[in-house]
């Protein structure tokens, strides 16, 4: 039987979430972090996901527990909040979202463990 291969498509949240992380990175003088990254995920992640597009766990398993959340859940396409999943590598947390329609896996975001959820200079600025 083929092996059928996913195609990995990174969306413009996820290059946004890369920037984020390579300017976390920079600041905290391990800028050389980031070009490991960029490596990892295009000899290890990518390729994993391309071969095993459900190796990442249910995002829905621990569903979130915020208005907010639950309601950009509720607004996401039928079966949508299904397709997502959370794939760990290293000190990296993936969202992704499976389409087995298309065979397509959507790499919608990343955040590295010691990056904060929220920006609080932005939303309090002079705080």
């Amino acid at each position: 039987m083929a092996d059928t291969r996913y195609r990995v498509e990174l969306t413009a949240s996820f290059l946004e979430r890369l920037e984020s992380i390579e300017a976390f990175l920079i600041e905290a003088d391990a800028g050389f972090a980031f070009d490991a990254l960029l490596a990892e995920l295009r000899a290890t992640v990518i390729p994993n996901l391309q071969r095993f597009p459900r190796i990442g766990r249910r995002y829905l398993d621990n569903p979130p527990q915020s208005a907010e959340a639950l309601a950009q859940l509720a607004a996401l396409p039928a079966g949508a909040p299904d397709a997502l999943r959370e794939y760990l590598h290293g000190d990296y947390l993936l969202l992704y979202a499976a389409t087995e329609a298309s065979a397509t896996i959507y790499l919608l975001s990343i955040r590295h463990h010691r990056q904060l959820s929220f920006d609080f200079a932005r939303l309090w600025p002079g705080a």
